[in-house]
């Protein structure tokens, strides 16, 4: 039991981390919660401050949802029979969930999309590769980073869904579970830009925040 809460103390404090905030204030003097979409994210941050500081964040959050797997990969006190990829998830979704309530940021984050991702990469980079042009293909055709977003992550689950139930890949459940919650997550964070996806008033990459 003390193997899985370190690992999952570890993958929180990891995902607490808050890049977008820390950037707005060291390098313009902004909250970024206060400005555009009010989210911490690296689609908000190239709103506001601009596509060099959006790519910074980009980067660290990915890393964050990765090494938070990987060191959980890693901790093993003999304590439990769970495998590494296991623990690997638990610190993964808990860096995910960190990232969406931060610690150290009064616990309003992003979206978790970029963190997810990085969890993601270590577990499945294949699949992650895939689903990386899904979202690329999708943000280039319609400027909607939250359309691309969703369509990843359904891609993603329902990739895993056909290797395990169609090709007979032996897949573990544990994974199958992982990547439900992470479209569940997903559609839940991005719950109000499906309603303005649906409407027709969802801002698009590149335009100013209105």
């Amino acid at each position: 039991m003390v193997t899985i809460i370190f690992s999952a103390i570890i993958g929180y404090l990891f995902g607490s981390i808050p890049t977008g905030v820390w950037v707005g204030k060291i390098f313009r003097g902004i909250d970024i919660r206060e400005q555009g979409s009010k989210s911490t994210g690296a689609t908000n941050v190239y709103r506001v401050l601009g596509i060099r500081l959006a790519i910074v964040v980009l980067l660290i959050d990915i890393a964050k949802g990765f090494f938070a797997a990987y060191l959980g990969s890693k901790i093993y006190l003999g304590d439990t029979l769970l495998s590494p990829n296991q623990l690997a998830m638990i610190a993964g979704i808990l860096a995910i969930v960190g990232h969406l309530f931060p610690l150290f940021a009064g616990f309003h984050g992003g979206k978790g999309v970029a963190t997810g991702a990085g969890m993601l990469l270590f577990l499945a980079p294949l699949e992650v590769a895939f689903a990386l042009v899904i979202f690329i293909v999708t943000v280039a055709l319609t400027r909607y980073v939250s359309l691309g977003s969703i369509l990843a992550a359904l891609f993603f689950a329902l990739s895993i869904l056909i290797q395990k139930y169609l090709s007979h890949y032996p897949l573990g459940n544990e994974i199958i579970g992982l990547s439900l919650l992470i479209l569940v997550l997903i559609l839940y964070t991005h719950r109000a830009n499906i309603r303005r996806l649906i409407q027709g008033t969802e801002n698009k990459l590149g335009a100013k925040k209105t």
